[in-house]
């Protein structure tokens, strides 16, 4: 096995890792009762998170010393204004994409939101085609449909958890679910066209993955101030920045910003498509350590 071969097949595991706890994370969090965070200053700070991380492997590249991170640094994003800039595409088609499943939490019950989010296997798969030209088989275009299919089923909830629900979705009205589920269609969108839009810029330049997050870092932490104060700006302004903090949030988010760097490595040495897989696949294990040991999951099948 080569050592691209390697790194692919660490870091498509790690995905899996990282994904699955994540998941997990935020459910056991959810269970706590505290005051809650914001998840506006999450995404900041975990794209904070992820732009430190990386100035420090560009560190370690650059022999420690930090004479040569500074040069770096200044060639690769102060000198490339314009290369630099090609991130900001991805990084606010993200920001949107946050926003847009924010607002489609809020009209649809989670069923629905589940369902119709696991498009972005299929999106994804799209982009892959116009964008980078990849041609996909058959049976392969077969296996995405059948995994949408499958995920999709998985993650819908038991007849007792819809009915629960049924009652607070009886008030929301027909337009608000309309916009609800044509907020997640759109985020489906973006997510498939931001993903394949950063793979083409990874695979086709030789700048490395680490400056390449940097540059992620700076717009997505300027997007996310800007979505921040447009949002919470009172929230932020009565109660603080880091209000509802713990522990356990803190880990969320630095698993966050940990994953948006093994993301990157997926797509340098795979593809969006094996990216998809691997979330899908979290999801699956996710549901199944919920069932027999958080006890928070009951499958509908």
């Amino acid at each position: 096995m080569s050592k691209k071969d390697n790194r692919k097949w660490i870091s498509l595991i790690a995905l899996v890792l990282q994904t699955t706890s994540l998941v997990l994370l935020l459910r056991y969090s959810k269970t706590i009762k505290t005051e809650q965070y914001l998840s506006s200053t999450a995404i900041v700070t975990a794209e904070i998170i992820k732009g430190l991380i990386c100035i420090v492997l560009v560190w370690l590249e650059s022999d420690r010393s930090m004479n040569r991170l500074f040069r770096v640094i200044k060639q690769e994003i102060y000198a490339k204004p314009y290369d630099t800039s090609k991130l900001a595409i991805p990084s606010g088609l993200y920001a949107i994409q946050n926003n847009l499943l924010f607002i489609a939490l809020s009209y649809l019950n989670a069923a629905t939101y589940q369902v119709t989010y696991q498009l972005k296997i299929l999106t994804t798969a799209l982009c892959s085609v116009v964008i980078r030209k990849k041609i996909i088989e058959k049976h392969q275009w077969f296996s995405l449909f059948i995994l949408t299919i499958g995920v999709a089923f998985v993650t819908w909830p038991s007849s007792d958890e819809i009915h629960k629900r049924s009652t607070a979705q009886s008030q929301a009205t027909w337009l608000q679910q309309l916009m609800g589920f044509g907020a997640v269609l759109i985020a489906s969108f973006t997510s498939g066209f931001a993903g394949v839009y950063y793979e083409e810029i990874l695979k086709t330049e030789s700048t490395s993955i680490w400056i390449r997050n940097i540059q992620l870092a700076l717009f997505g932490t300027l997007f996310g101030l800007t979505i921040m104060f447009c949002l919470d700006y009172e929230a932020v302004m009565d109660k603080g920045f880091f209000q509802g903090y713990s522990t356990i949030v803190w880990i969320i988010v630095l698993i966050q910003a940990i994953g948006g760097l093994i993301i990157g490595i997926v797509i340098k040495y795979s593809d969006n498509i094996i990216k998809c897989f691997a979330t899908s696949l979290s999801i699956l294990f996710s549901s199944v350590i919920s069932y027999f040991l958080l006890h928070d999951f009951i499958p509908s099948l």
